[in-house]
This record gives structure tokens, C-alpha cells and sequence, in this order.
């Protein structure tokens, strides 16, 4: 009975320990696969270009390369690299966008295969066609896997164009969203208008869910004033989206939002600029949200990006 026993016990720890180690191989493969969150955003003014922070939770964003840039801006007269977005390709490459001026009739353009060696830089002039258009602010990139090709999208002001929103703006600005079409970043469809509701709208980023597109936007009405985030929804990528929800940012002014999706939670980080830092909201439903910008942190001086994934072995490139 007593040798039963004892090999009983060592058969039952020698099977505990089995199974620690294939749990601790599972745990450690599921850790060197996760993806590694990325946060592409400027500093001051954007004079001194791109700078990236990263995340394992979503939660605490600590800055690269000790928040230096990673990119310095070339291109248009202000030379600047403001609200920067960046999106992996098709081509699994990572192309990015930006303001490049307070008032230009342009946008910047940028790739790059590890976020570290960048192509020339480009100045895609999208709004040439419209002589007195103010600006172009905050463009974003969403692929369109349906129809292989990259919809480039920002907020203009064309002065006189909408009546509605035309004396409600800060300094006359009276924006809607507009957009092109690209396969190749070299060529590009006629600008045509994204979003118009009667409202001067700033700041919009989209994402897919299911068989609809998610705009997230900016409600920038001065008079009365909101300055809040609200969704509009739509079947098709570009057009036909609905009228805005009601805020989703509750009591703060707040711009630039960046949205992803961690397991069932839609979290948007959004910039509460007259406090000068960062918040969030989550939510399951699109519908309820949540406020946990007490449980975030980002770099500080951090301003207006946009939230992305890449894996671990792109990761360590970026933090040598």
C-alpha cells in the first residue's frame, strides 16, 4: 500500500508539473503573439514631426525612443506634421497622413515598412480645385478591402459654401468632410463631400462594424456651443451616414478622437484640450458608454493621433 502510494503521489506531481509547463509554454506563445498597441501623435505644433507611444493593455501608453520624433515634417510652406494618422496596408506597408498647415489647400503623405525608414515625402494638394478653401484638417486612411483601394478623408472650411453652421464656427470656419479614393497613393479620385448635416464637423475617424461604417466625429459648433464627439452611421464607406448621435463625451470639450476595439470593448481616446490631456470612454454597444479616463495615462504633451496595432517583432525594432 505505502510503494501504491508513493507512486501515486510522484505520478500526481510529476502530472502537476506537466501541466504548469504546457500552461506557461501557452501563456508565453499567447504573449509573444499578441499585438503590441501603437499611438502615432505630435507635440507643440507639430514642428518637429511624429512621435509614437506604445501599449501591452491600452491603458498605460508609455512614449518611444524618450518621445523624440521619429519623422521630421518637409513638406508645404509651415513645414508641420499635425493630427498624424497611421494605417497598415494591404501591402503591409504603414502609410500616414497628416495636417501639414493651419491653412493649406493640402495634406501630407508618407510610407514606411517599420516605422522607422520613411519614403519622401509627399504634398497631395486635394483641394486644389477649390481656390478659396481655407484648410484641410486631420486626415485620416481607411482601406476598403471590398474595393482594394484607400479612402483618404479630412474636414475643409470653403467660405460661403453652407449656410447652415456659417456664423456658429470659431473665426468663420465652417467645416465638412471630405474625401478621395486611392489604389497607389499617387493617383487619386475627384474630391468629393463626405459629410454634411448642417453642422460645422471636424475630427472624424471611421471604423467597420460588420455590415456598417462607424463615424466618429467632432461636433464643432461654437454658437451654442458643443465641441463634442457623436457617431454617425452608414452602409456604405463613403456616404449616407446618419444624423449625429447625442454626445458621447459627456461634460468635456473634447477633439481628435482614435478608436479600437480590445475584445468587446470599443474604447475612444479623445483629446480634452482645454485641460491639455487625454481621455477615454468604452463601451460594448456603441450605444452606452463609459468614462475611464482616470484609468489611462498617456506621454504627456501628448496631442491629437491615432491608435494602431503592430506585432512583437516590429515592436522590438521600435524600442532598440
Amino acid at each position: 500500500m505505502m510503494i501504491s502510494f508513493e507512486k501515486n503521489f510522484r505520478y500526481s506531481i510529476m502530472y502537476k508539473l506537466l501541466l504548469l509547463l504546457l500552461v506557461t509554454k501557452v501563456s508565453l506563445a499567447q504573449q509573444s503573439s499578441a499585438p503590441v498597441y501603437l499611438f502615432s501623435y505630435f507635440k507643440g505644433n507639430g514642428e518637429d514631426g511624429l512621435h509614437l507611444a506604445y501599449s501591452h493593455d491600452g491603458y498605460t501608453w508609455q512614449s518611444l525612443k524618450g518621445d523624440s520624433s521619429f519623422l521630421k515634417p518637409t513638406v508645404a510652406k509651415d513645414k508641420l506634421m499635425r493630427d498624424p494618422c497611421i494605417v497598415r496596408g494591404a501591402d503591409g506597408n504603414f502609410h500616414m497622413v497628416w495636417t501639414v498647415s493651419w491653412n493649406d489647400g493640402g495634406i501630407g503623405y508618407a510610407s514606411s515598412k517599420d516605422l522607422i525608414h520613411w519614403s519622401d515625402q509627399q504634398f497631395i494638394p486635394v483641394m486644389e480645385h477649390e481656390p478659396t478653401a481655407r484648410n484641410c484638417w486631420a486626415p485620416e486612411i481607411f482601406y476598403d478591402k471590398r474595393k482594394k483601394e484607400y479612402m483618404i478623408y479630412w474636414a475643409t472650411t470653403i467660405p460661403g459654401r453652407f449656410a447652415a453652421g456659417d456664423t456658429a464656427g470659431d473665426d468663420k470656419y465652417n467645416h465638412r468632410m471630405y474625401y478621395v479614393t486611392t489604389k497607389d497613393f499617387k493617383s487619386f479620385s475627384p474630391t468629393k463631400l463626405l459629410y454634411d448635416q448642417g453642422f460645422n464637423v471636424i475630427d472624424a475617424t471611421i471604423q467597420q462594424h460588420g455590415k456598417q461604417y462607424v463615424m466618429f466625429l467632432k461636433d464643432e459648433t461654437r454658437k451654442p456651443a458643443q465641441k463634442n464627439l457623436r457617431i454617425a452611421t452608414s452602409k456604405k464607406l463613403t456616404g449616407g451616414y446618419s444624423a449625429p448621435s447625442s454626445p458621447i463625451t459627456g461634460k468635456y470639450w473634447a477633439e481628435g478622437p482614435t478608436v479600437i476595439k480590445i475584445g468587446a470593448n470599443w474604447i475612444v481616446y479623445f483629446d480634452k484640450y482645454t485641460e491639455h490631456k487625454y481621455g477615454a470612454i468604452t463601451s460594448t454597444d456603441l450605444i452606452t458608454w463609459t468614462d475611464i479616463s482616470d484609468k489611462v495615462t498617456f506621454p504627456k504633451g501628448l496631442r491629437h493621433g491615432t491608435v494602431f496595432t503592430v506585432t512583437q517583432e516590429e515592436f522590438k525594432l521600435l524600442s532598440k
